[in-house]
């Protein structure tokens, strides 16, 4: 049915631009090679849960190069990752056991609130320890090399988009139902079955539940690749646990200036962060970059990310300038997002990524 409705997922698996940039994506899609997740749980990690957090972050910098030391040995064919044995602990538990002490005093994104989730407090967020989840689905209506889609949608955000299209999940407007790693490894595993090319993790936002990812993926038995659907709010110590088990960035990039971003979206210092991050990415990862064009926003905002985007990233990254927005939940208090674009900013945003010089970007 999906090659029907959405017959560019097909045969962007011919197209040499996007295969090129998302190479390992592909093969690993294909079950060609094994997700990053998975090369994760052959590494042996020799820690202790009563070692110190600044011992757990020293073992991991040390496995984080032996990890991409390995993958490289298993894609090039050099180890046979199915010969390997399951250790002890590996370093993906290594991941989890570093996501659990920051949980202590929460800072996965970079508001770094400090509250202890696993005391039952809540911060910005409002995301406690268990995994909440609104709803999991095939999804059609991605990027075409993503579709079809295991998509999971959590709840909670860690910034507040005044226009968000998402926002009854991403504020807390729906319950949610919690789920456990056991239950929620078997529905990855299920999407995965029914034909899905990846795990589309989204929200809402994704990073104050990578605690409870990573202990999901510790019970995931097939192979699919991680995708990390964000809004590219989230600290340094996040980036450095995701190096190692997502596949694909699949990153916003909301604003061009701090001003905007904290004026739309209580998002303070983005650009400094959504930068970082991006840069993490490229070099840990594959990745693809949603840009979604704002009414009155193509100078400030759009022109300004595409063109750090080929002059930082690369002429070849793979960006999908997006169309769609409309005004949802609060829009309304920000003037200029009272309206949808219009066509001169449609053919503006087209201009402005030509002009930018990016050879591998998606409308």
């Amino acid at each position: 049915m999906w090659r029907i409705i959405r017959r560019d997922a097909a045969t962007v698996l011919n197209d040499e631009k996007a295969r090129r940039s998302l190479a390992r994506y592909f093969a690993v899609m294909q079950d060609e090679k094994p997700a990053k997740y998975v090369i994760a749980k052959k590494i042996p990690a020799d820690f202790d849960e009563n070692d110190s957090v600044q011992k757990l972050w020293d073992i991991h910098e040390n496995l984080l190069a032996e990890f991409f030391r390995l993958q490289q040995d298993v894609d090039s064919r050099k180890e046979d990752l199915d010969a390997m044995g399951k250790p002890e602990k590996s370093f993906l538990d290594l991941k989890a056991e570093i996501a659990t002490r920051i949980l202590e005093s929460c800072h996965f994104c970079t508001r770094r609130c400090g509250v202890n989730r696993l005391g039952g407090n809540l911060g910005y967020c409002k995301c406690g320890s268990e995994i909440t989840v609104s709803s999991m689905f095939e999804h059609l209506g991605e990027e075409p090399e993503l579709v079809p889609s295991g998509t999971i949608f959590t709840m909670g955000c860690t910034i507040r988009c005044l226009h968000c299209q998402n926002w009854t999940i991403s504020q807390w407007f729906e319950n949610g139902e919690t789920y456990s790693p056991r239950r929620l490894a078997l529905a990855v595993e299920r999407l995965r079955r029914n034909g899905c090319r990846n795990a589309n993790l989204v929200g809402g936002e994704p990073t104050p539940w990578l605690q409870q990812w990573l202990q999901t993926f510790k019970h995931v038995n097939v192979n699919v690749p991680v995708v990390w659907n964000s809004n590219s709010y989230y600290s340094e110590e996040t980036a450095t646990l995701l190096a190692g088990f997502v596949d694909v960035y699949l990153l916003d990039f909301k604003y061009g200036s701090n001003e905007c971003a904290e004026r739309i979206s209580d998002a303070p210092n983005y650009w400094e962060v959504c930068t970082r991050n991006h840069l993490f990415a490229k070099k840990h990862g594959e990745l693809i970059i949603r840009v979604l064009v704002l009414p009155g926003h193509l100078e400030c905002c759009t022109k300004v990310i595409l063109n750090w985007i080929a002059e930082n990233l690369g002429r070849d990254t793979r960006v999908n300038i997006m169309f769609q927005y409309r005004p949802e939940w609060r829009a309304y208090e920000v003037p200029e997002l009272r309206r949808r674009l219009t066509g001169a900013e449609r053919r503006r945003a087209l201009e402005l990524a030509k002009e930018a010089g990016l050879a591998n970007f998606i409308t």
